[in-house]
């Protein structure tokens, strides 16, 4: 599935209801509240902080980053960014700029 029909989907399941998209600084509350559930899980996973009650922690990151995709994809529906040229441009930012700046890999 591309990004574009990622942002699709999440359009069509928030204009289902009469609220719709929430104002940007909610989202944005809302996106960081998914980062932090991700670093409490990832801090667990590490053993660096452990969860009080078990769980399965490779289900729960997977869900916490699901969170944080759905949560980028309201705001850039809500900015009409589209995320497949947003990716794409940053990709080739960060080959530019990195293309030299680490040891690569041997081919083998």
């Amino acid at each position: 599935m591309s990004l574009k029909e990622f942002q699709e989907l999440v359009d069509k399941f928030i204009n289902q209801f009469e609220v719709g998209y929430w104002p940007p600084l909610a989202m944005l509350g809302a996106l960081v509240e998914e980062v932090g559930e991700t670093a409490r899980i990832i801090n667990a996973k590490e053993g660096h902080k452990p969860m009080k009650v078990e769980h399965n922690l490779d289900n729960l990151l997977s869900e916490e980053i699901g969170d944080i995709l759905f949560s980028i994809s309201c705001l850039a529906n809500f900015y009409k960014i589209n995320l497949d040229e947003a990716f794409e441009n940053t990709l080739s930012k960060y080959n530019k700029r990195d293309e030299s700046r680490w040891k690569r890999k041997e081919e083998n």
